[in-house]
């Protein structure tokens, strides 16, 4: 290809990037004017390659198009930016500031040195063009030496709750404000960005961010479910006490019954209902939509996962016992909103193509469950799963990791998964995580987490021997694999029999290690794996091996909220009923952090900081210490 044909190639590729830019939603979260100044300043080289492909001069020169291809890579990378920035959790967005600034400002170097290579003062374009040009390239280069500044009251307020500092009504409704989290609608799209993002990444892209998002969030919709910003938190707790029975919100509600949903799903005129009531209704013969009235387009049922975790942080604000429910495995959308004819030409290569097609295939498909759910939906109505299944014992890694990564990103859907463990995947999935690559390891120490969502599938997983290569992943992995690793035990510990399984593995002394040293990034995951399993009593015996106290008094002496919390309530198991625990704990300094603990703490905190404090002089007095 010569350059000039090379170059108008570029030119349509850039007139297309750049009205890409101008379509692009308005952002609403703590990146919003790093974000509309870049669309801002693309937009404005619009005219520039209007004008050259409508023209259809000759742009040959070397430089000019090293120039276009160098600005074509630099606004990929921009819409990318953009695109990650806008649709993601705005909490971890605000919480990340920092990384997302040096991140524009990687991209806005990229554009302005690639605006340096193309020469457009000799294009033969009208003069206000070649002005507009020159002008917005003055903005890139002065935005390049520029350094932003972050919203410093939303820095300010974050960093608080980062130290574990309670919000007063007057923070939580700042936040609120600056976060655009002020709706029930605004909170549903950010647990679904949260979700989404636990999803794909096992929990991994949050970093030691994600107890502080959740925090956050949990303050904020309790604001939003209230919507009383004078109310402190033991205020509500009398509010509560006095109304026992409080108000469900009628978004909280099916149409159909009136009673809070326990399993909400949409149909396909956007409206959500209880599963079993639409489902009743659907059985009965009806082809509308109750509310609506209606014809719906096709009868299968989507799950509601934001409602449903946001019911069930209201439940938890509430006291309320929200009562498990069956999804139907069997309820699916149809693929009219997928590529279907690509998926076909893809499944076609992974079954009958040779090694090369098949791992392009795998990819394709990898790619294509990772971009929305109703490719999902799509890829497993075709029968992809089984297939995937069969390429995990493929001896081409590359493959390997591309089916392990695919199944990863189809078990997002709560009906894939059923599909997935069906097929016998568990113990192939595991073979994986035994001798797969580094990055095969990680995704399957992630769909192991996945899959472990669902109870009855943490007893297959830990049944299938996947214990003992998560320990050695939470060792020796990379520090993504170490969180998907994490994740994962964390899930399948909540099962007691793998709790058993974790610490006949010898989870106990890499945990105990991990805590001991802060700057691997690791203490959070391992305290909470180490509460989890000291309740029960090997775990017990094994964590008070390792000789702990000492540590776990510091941990709750200058920890996080979060792992204060988890600190003492490994404390709470391992000292009551142990005089010999009790006093060591009082030895290295213990009561003062319990009476601190007891003022300052979480509400769990405080309870089991209290709890020890009565057992230490109980054993004082020579009184039993069980409790």
């Amino acid at each position: 290809m010569s350059n000039q044909e090379q170059a108008g190639v570029l030119v349509s590729q850039l007139v297309d990037s750049v009205r890409e830019f101008a379509g692009l939603p308005e952002c609403r979260n703590a990146a919003r004017d790093l974000y509309g100044s870049l669309v801002r300043r693309v937009k404005l080289l619009g005219p520039l390659f209007d004008e050259l492909k409508d023209s259809e001069q000759q742009v040959d020169d070397d430089d000019d198009l090293d120039g276009l291809k160098c600005l074509k890579f630099a606004l990929d990378l921009g819409l990318d930016l953009l695109k990650a920035v806008n649709y993601g959790s705005k909490t971890f967005q605000a919480l990340q500031i920092d990384r997302t600034i040096k991140k524009f400002h990687r991209v806005t170097t990229q554009i302005e040195e690639a605006l340096c290579k193309i020469r457009y003062d000799r294009f033969d374009v009208p003069e206000e063009i070649r002005e507009q040009i020159q002008l917005v390239h003055s903005q890139f280069k002065r935005a390049k030496t520029q350094t932003e500044s972050p919203d410093s009251q939303l820095q300010t307020d974050l960093t608080m709750v980062k130290m574990g500092k309670d919000p007063d009504p007057e923070m939580v409704k700042r936040l609120a404000e600056k976060l655009h989290l002020t709706t029930i609608d605004d909170l549903r799209k950010e647990s679904l960005a949260i979700h989404e993002m636990v999803v794909l990444t096992g929990g991994a892209e949050f970093d030691s961010s994600f107890d502080t998002v959740s925090f956050v969030l949990k303050k904020i919709n309790d604001f939003v479910m209230l919507g009383n910003f004078e109310i402190e938190d033991s205020d509500r707790e009398k509010r509560f006490a006095r109304h026992r029975s409080p108000v469900i919100p009628d978004d909280f509600r099916c149409p159909i019954s009136l009673e809070l949903m326990k399993d909400p799903v949409i149909v396909s005129t956007g409206q959500t209902y209880e599963r079993s009531c639409i489902q009743k209704w659907l059985d009965a013969g009806h082809k509308t939509c109750p509310k609506t009235q209606l014809t719906l387009q096709h009868t299968s049922l989507t799950p509601n996962y934001v409602l449903k975790s946001l019911i069930a942080l209201w439940c938890d604000s509430n006291g309320i016992e929200l009562p498990k429910s069956q999804e139907n495995s069997k309820a699916r959308r149809t693929s009219s909103e997928c590529d279907q004819t690509s998926i076909t030409a893809l499944l076609e290569k992974l079954t009958n193509g040779n090694l090369n097609e098949k791992r392009a295939a795998a990819g394709e498909l990898r790619l294509l469950a990772k971009r929305n759910a109703d490719n999902r939906i799509c890829i497993a109505d075709n029968g992809a799963i089984p297939i995937l299944v069969e390429l995990l014992s493929s001896g081409d890694s590359r493959t390997q990791e591309h089916a392990v990564t695919a199944l990863l990103n189809l078990s997002i859907n709560e009906a894939n998964k059923g599909i997935i463990v069906s097929v016998g995947a568990i113990p192939e999935i595991v073979d994986v995580l035994k001798n797969g690559s580094v990055e095969a390891r990680e995704n399957a120490a992630a769909a192991l987490f996945s899959l472990s969502v669902v109870d009855e599938y943490k007893v297959a997983i830990g049944a299938a021997g996947a214990i003992p290569p998560l320990i050695d992943l939470l060792q020796h992995g990379t520090p993504r694999g170490k969180k998907d690793a994490a994740t994962a035990i964390f899930n399948l510990c909540i099962y007691q029999g793998n709790k058993v399984r974790a610490v006949r593995a010898g989870i106990v002394g890499p945990l105990m290690r991990l805590v001991k040293d802060a700057s691997g990034g690791m203490m959070d995951e391992a305290l909470a794996i180490l509460a989890i399993i000291a309740g029960h009593h090997e775990g017990k015996v094994a964590i008070g091996q390792a000789d702990p106290v000492p540590v776990l008094v510091e941990v709750v002496r200058t920890g996080s909220p979060r792992n204060r919390e988890n600190g003492v309530a490994i404390l709470w198991c391992l000292c009551a009923g142990d005089v010999e625990c009790l006093m060591i704990m009082k030895g290295v300094g213990g009561e003062d952090v319990l009476t601190e603990l007891c003022e300052h703490g979480t509400d769990r905190a405080k309870r089991k900081a209290g709890s020890l404090l009565e057992l230490i002089q109980r054993a004082e007095f020579g009184e039993p210490v069980a409790n």
